[in-house]
């Protein structure tokens, strides 16, 4: 080091820090000391990590200078640089996503607990607007994963450029983005964010050969800092979401207090339907079906009814959404099922030679309805949700309810609707056959409302068609809709299948059916949906015809 300037010896980042801690050392009285760590050149040219203590000497006759204790600690500072980088790694895998580099969950929650801080003492409005790609799940089954990645990395780009500079994006997984916006003076202005979002959507995304086109639903949920909370926020805008979906996606809708109530009210449904059954307020309801060319009952469908301890009697409507969304409708599809099941078998005591047979002058020889015992003959039609057609254990619950119920399988029919059923083709046809091994019948109900191609009625083992009552609806005003219907006749016999008409309400209707030679028909005209013990009366009293 003899001869060498320090500014030669110290590497150029550190020569400020260096040169000013010497700068106080020359101030300092005799005897006095500071530490600096810093890169000195090695004698092999390369930098190294040196710490120093310098003692000021220099007011010490005999040393007249400074003198420099030293020692190498790469190694200790390498390891601490790889420990901070290591940490810093972590930190930020747990604060964003992998895929996009945006942030995630977690990230967006603590900013926008800073920003509810911030905006309070601002006295300023914030916005959250809860974005989900349409149909995402068709890029990835067409294109492939890969290029579903690449196609979420540049949605991402494109909300970079559409918000402003203080604006945060996450991406809260799958296809969801949320942005957070601050500042806002009203709504007005979250809403133009969401339009500007949509107008950058607008231009197709290149994914190799192919052009993509993406649309978002889009929920805004915008208030006054000193009036929101994280997770009001977050909720109210994903609810907004759910409802820009509903009502047709590519859209944006604000969460206001119309939504509010509407998720206060699924709440207390979600939370008082998880008890119901344990406190047997759910009832299974039965509505006839009918044979037309005799205008006798050959079945019934159940249908779930729930004696609400506030609310009164509660039709399907009210809850079957929130069970199928929370997943309860898998407990309470089995329960309706087990009771169904049952409940038809016990009916094969009553109507019997010894007893009042009201409808046996009314007994056929049609082939579709061979001459039987009424009661022996009755089947029961259960619906089929999506997330039970999915469930893994469907199979053997409905094997075991059978063996149970001792019910002879073809007098169970289990009805799907055809959008469940074209949700995945061959997963459907999979369960639909493992079905029909047990011997029980399907039925697709709402058929004519789904996207489905009457091809795959060759690959489905369908049994029956149920027109949708939309269509019965204008059979005595709608041409087009008296056409459909007498379409899906034709198309069910022609592939041997029995069609039943939900929602028949007048003679008119009634009439037209029988012309066309639909099979069966339900609806008010005929019977409304009844307890067990009214059907009970009817095929062992011979109560009066129909059960309204």
């Amino acid at each position: 080091m003899l001869g060498l300037s320090m500014v030669r010896l110290v590497h150029p980042d550190d020569r400020r820090e260096v040169f000013r801690q010497f700068s106080k050392l020359a101030t300092s009285t005799l005897g006095a000391t500071v530490r600096v760590e810093a890169r000195m050149r090695h004698d092999d040219g390369s930098w190294r990590w040196y710490e120093s203590i310098f003692t000021n000497r220099l007011d010490d006759a005999s040393v007249d200078g400074v003198i420099a204790n030293m020692r190498d600690t790469t190694e200790r500072v390498l390891q601490e640089q790889a420990l901070r980088e290591s940490e810093t790694r972590l930190e930020h895998q747990a604060t964003h996503d992998p895929l996009t580099g945006l942030p995630n969950r977690t990230l967006m929650r603590d900013r926008l607990d800073v920003a509810l801080g911030r905006g309070r003492r601002n006295r300023s409005g914030l916005a959250i607007l809860y974005c989900d790609i349409d149909h995402f799940k068709v890029v990835n089954d067409s294109l492939g994963h890969s290029r579903g990645d690449a196609l979420l990395v540049a949605v991402a780009g494109r909300l970079a450029e559409a918000v402003r500079g203080g604006d945060t994006i996450a991406r809260f997984g799958g296809d969801e983005f949320v942005v957070l916006a601050e500042d806002l003076a009203s709504a007005d202005e979250a809403v133009a964010l969401a339009e500007r979002i949509e107008q950058a959507l607008t231009a197709p995304f290149v994914m190799n050969d192919s052009e993509v086109f993406v649309t978002m639903s889009t929920g805004i949920a915008y208030g006054e800092a000193d009036e929101l909370e994280v997770e009001s926020l977050l909720r109210d805008a994903d609810s907004a979401m759910y409802q820009a979906k509903a009502r047709g996606r590519d859209r944006a809708e604000i969460f206001d207090d119309a939504m509010r109530a509407r998720a206060v009210d699924r709440h207390q449904i979600e939370t008082a339907l998880r008890r119901a059954v344990a406190r047997r307020q759910l009832q299974v309801y039965y509505q006839p079906v009918i044979e037309l060319r005799h205008k006798r009952m050959v079945g019934t469908e159940a249908l779930v009814r729930w004696k609400h301890p506030s609310r009164g009697l509660l039709y399907p409507g009210t809850f079957i959404t929130v069970a199928e969304d929370t997943g309860l409708i898998v407990p309470l599809g089995a329960w309706i099922l087990d009771q169904a099941c049952a409940q038809t078998e016990a009916w094969r005591d009553v109507a019997r030679p010894d007893h009042p047979e009201p409808r046996s002058a009314h007994r056929s020889d049609h082939p579709r309805n061979p001459p039987g015992d009424p009661a022996d003959d009755l089947f029961v039609a259960v619906n089929l949700s999506a997330r039970q057609l999915s469930d893994p254990s469907l199979i053997d619950d409905i094997a075991s309810v059978l063996a149970a119920a001792r019910l002879d399988p073809r007098r169970l029919h289990l009805e799907i609707t055809e959008s469940v059923l074209m949700h995945d083709v061959d997963a459907s046809k999979e369960v639909l056959d493992r079905l029909k091994v047990l011997g029980v019948r399907i039925a697709i109900d709402d058929f004519g409302t789904g996207y489905s191609s009457f091809s795959y009625l060759r690959r489905f083992p369908v049994d029956i068609l149920k027109i949708d009552q939309s269509f019965v609806a204008g059979l005595e005003t709608d041409a087009e809709a008296h056409a459909i219907v007498h379409a899906i006749v034709d198309l069910g016999h022609t592939l041997g299948l029995e069609v039943v008409a939900e929602g028949v309400e007048t003679e008119g209707q009634l009439g037209r059916l029988r012309e066309m030679g639909c099979d069966f028909a339900q609806g008010y005209l005929l019977a409304r949906a009844v307890p067990a013990a009214r059907i009970h009366d009817f095929l062992s009293n011979g109560v009066s015809w129909p059960l309204l």
